[in-house]
């Protein structure tokens, strides 16, 4: 070959490199405008679990029009599940569930809750009733094909195989064996994610929210052919990945292929796991970026729990004070807000966290947000406004009374984990001339997921008679999540411990303290502890710790409100500043040197500063 054509050669697959990096590139930033703000919506399962209807979503849907809209809120969401005809609350109907799907192996939605996909339809009918309410159309679906499919040996269509060709019973999804795994590079696995998003873009789908997909595993190439896949139907389809945590190894490959992804496991009413945001937020702030955000998951305000996987029906258990730093923190971290409650059933106080034009700008407009600093009892965190130069401010008191001193503990299981030989631990104790008993349910170090724990037989003993302990009323119960329960489990589910239902206990989750007063001569208590089956099969939590106490084990509370001293200076303030309190509009006057804003427990403030003119 000559040096000349050599040349030409090089520089021909030269320029085609270039081409193609380019092409990819924007590729790659098409999609990322497709969520130029942190995405904000509904999502069915908080309150709806894997059961929700067609009637319910339009409900979400006509509020959310009327009242939300105007705010920037337009996804409404149709979580997990939508293809089985009779599913269950408190978990999954996995024994008999109905499936819904087409000649290709694909789910469709079950005709007897969403009457309008009869006919072979889909949602494309649900899909056009939102879209004619400037309101945009999402789904949940499981990572995979369907096993029914593999099982009915179906077609792929467009190709001469099968689902047989494409699936895999490897690293089927622990918690919901729907589907099983799609080997990325066999032939007909790529095709298998074009038709299925070619259905959905069919119906009009604007959201998508993937489970099984990046915890515990992070299935790169399952991601890697969903990309393609969305990309190829030139459908504007916003990704979301699930659940989490999304490996922070991973965290470049995830910004660059969805839209969101996870930062945390199933996110609850749960003070405890709110708190934990604090480090998970900074942990993932650097990863944040132009249609790419880390996902603090759904805000489980307003009325939840009404057919869910979690708790019965409930107004959240978040106080007022925590349900603004929920707000705060995901508006400052620019999160996703995906609203979990029944919009129909908000009260006024829930729907003024949701249409606060001040907060929203911070979550929409504001730059440049990473955390002052993240103490044990306070945290704050700052952004710029970037059109005026002004600054945003998120104070946060976090402080916490000391719910449990272990050293006082009359008794110990030691950690119980689902690793744990027997899952269990018995406890026979003295408790002669003790007024008092606490049992209480530790986190083990997970930060509380799935945390549900069983006393099973709690019993008194005075001699030869005994004394369900059932059978006293407490005096007082906390629960990391809902209440503690009768002989049931927390979720409401049988009592079941290494496999065996028992009739008689207490349901509980962690961190949990149960005060009893005892009756007089009772000498003995015995009972075994263990964790409930229902988070045995979880990738996240089940770790705890069990202790029985005589006295009070929570030390003293902190005070009702503290005083949290910012210093201007140090972050690049040293003139005079006009602040206004965003939540409450209120202009608090001008600043310099120092500001101390009086925030309650377990609450926040949100402040905009803008520089006085001399």
């Amino acid at each position: 070959m000559t040096r000349s054509k050599f040349n030409k050669i090089a520089l021909s697959v030269f320029f085609f490199s270039i081409f193609n990096y380019t092409v990819q590139s924007q590729a790659e930033k098409e999609f990322h405008n497709w969520a130029a703000t942190p995405p904000m919506g509904w999502n069915s399962w908080d309150c709806f679990g894997p059961t929700v209807t067609e009637a319910e979503v339009k409900a979400n849907a006509d509020y959310m029009a009327k009242y939300l809209k105007p705010y920037g809120w337009n996804y409404i969401v149709v979580d997990i599940r939508w293809y089985v005809g009779n599913d269950k609350a408190h978990g999954y109907n996995e024994k008999n569930p109905d499936y819904v799907l087409d000649k290709y192996g694909r789910f469709m939605p079950a005709v007897n809750r969403f009457p309008s996909a009869s006919g072979g339809k889909g949602f494309k009918p649900l899909a056009d009733y939102l879209h004619k309410k400037g309101l945009k159309f999402g789904i949940h679906i499981m990572r995979g094909i369907p096993v029914i499919a593999v099982k009915q040996n179906l077609p792929i269509k467009g190709t001469n195989l099968t689902a047989r060709d494409i699936y895999s019973e490897k690293d089927q999804c622990s918690w919901l064996h729907d589907m099983y795994t799609v080997i990325p590079g066999k032939p007909g696995a790529q095709e298998y994610y074009n038709s299925l998003f070619e259905l959905y873009a069919s119906w009009g789908l604007d959201f998508v929210k993937i489970d099984d997909l990046s915890s515990p595993i992070y299935f790169e190439g399952e991601i890697d052919m969903i990309r393609k896949a969305i990309d190829r139907t030139g459908r504007k389809i916003v990704l979301s990945t699930s659940p989490g945590e999304t490996p922070i190894a991973q965290a470049d490959h995830v910004q660059k292929n969805a839209n969101m992804w996870r930062t945390v496991g199933d996110f609850w009413d749960s003070w405890q796991q709110l708190k934990d945001h604090f480090e998970v937020f900074e942990r993932w702030n650097k990863w944040r970026s132009y249609g790419a955000y880390p996902d603090g998951d759904m805000l489980p305000l307003g009325r939840i729990g009404i057919r869910a996987e979690r708790g019965d029906p409930r107004m959240t258990a978040f106080t007022k004070d925590e349900q603004y730093t929920l707000m705060t923190l995901w508006s400052i971290f620019k999160s996703p807000l995906m609203f979990g409650g029944n919009l129909p059933d908000n009260d006024p106080f829930t729907l003024s966290l949701l249409t606060n034009k001040d907060v929203l700008k911070v979550l929409n407009e504001s730059t440049n947000n990473k955390p002052l600093f993240t103490h044990k009892d306070q945290a704050a965190w700052i952004a710029d406004e970037p059109k005026t130069g002004a600054k945003y401010l998120a104070v946060f008191n976090t402080a916490d009374q000391k719910m449990v001193s272990e050293e006082k503990a009359v008794w110990s299981s030691g950690l119980i984990s689902k690793t744990t030989l027997g899952q269990s631990a018995t406890v026979d104790i003295a408790i002669s001339g003790t007024k008092k008993l606490y049992l209480v349910v530790n986190d083990g170090g997970d930060k509380t997921d799935w945390d549900h724990a069983n006393w099973i037989e709690p019993t008194l003993y005075k001699g030869q008679d005994s004394l369900k302990l059932t059978s006293l009323k407490w005096k007082k119960a906390t629960s990391g999540w809902q209440k503690p329960k009768l002989n049931q489990s927390v979720s409401g589910n049988s009592l079941i411990t290494n496999k065996i239902k028992h009739e008689n206990g207490i349901g509980t989750h962690s961190n949990s303290i149960i005060e009893f007063d005892l009756p007089e001569g009772y000498t003995r208590f015995k009972a075994v502890v263990g964790l409930d089956q229902a988070c045995i099969s979880q990738n996240t939590g089940a770790t705890v710790k069990f202790f029985m106490f005589t006295q009070n084990p929570s030390g003293p509370p902190p005070p009702p409100r503290v005083k949290i001293p910012i210093n201007l200076k140090n972050i690049g303030l040293s003139e005079n500043y006009l602040i206004t309190d965003l939540w409450s509009g209120k202009v608090l006057g001008n600043y310099s040197g120092e500001f101390a804003p009086e925030i309650n427990s377990h609450g926040a403030g949100l402040y905009k500063i803008v520089k006085v003119s001399k």
